[in-house]
């Protein structure tokens, strides 16, 4: 078995604290948290993600509450039962028997800005104009780096560019 010298991997110097920030949100399995993709699917984790799980007096039946998006919120609300499953089987028993969803987080609107899009977004860099392209290389060329050249003329490119907008 080879030596870390010493060198602790970052989940288990964070476990403990992950473990009681999830437990004091309710959270009793830290994995619903950490894992949420995994455990719900890319569809569902796309458009929502677990704010709070609520226990009832007799600490059975717990309410996971849930935020998602208002134009996003009929699509879930289609799919609580296979939701309720999946949950469930991280917990290893019907721990969840109620899922609620909401649009803002309970505790505050800072939880609920974060964006649910995991699409890489499109690129939208403009072309540059030729006569600029060859403007910023021939201004660029007596630089012997290689890769200072090429920032200079990205660079140029992109002063002559927008000075002509």
């Amino acid at each position: 078995m080879a030596s870390t010298r010493g060198f602790k991997r970052t989940s288990q110097l964070l476990k403990d604290r992950i473990r009681r920030a999830s437990e004091s949100r309710g959270f009793a399995v830290s994995r619903l948290l950490t894992q949420w993709e995994e455990v719900v699917g890319p569809d569902i984790a796309g458009i929502a993600r677990p704010v709070d799980v609520s226990y009832g007096r007799q600490g059975f039946g717990a309410t996971l509450t849930v935020l998602t998006t208002g134009a996003q919120a009929p699509m879930l609300e289609m799919q609580k039962e296979k939701l309720r499953e999946r949950v469930n089987a991280v917990y290893g028993y019907n721990a969840i028997s109620r899922i609620r969803l909401t649009q803002t987080a309970p505790t505050g609107f800072a939880e609920g800005e974060v964006s649910f899009d995991h699409r890489p977004k499109p690129n939208s860099t403009p072309t540059a104009d030729p006569a600029a392209q060859a403007v910023a290389a021939r201004m660029a060329a007596p630089v012997s780096d290689g890769s200072l050249r090429h920032a200079l003329e990205a660079l140029g490119r992109n002063v002559l560019s927008r000075s002509k907008r």
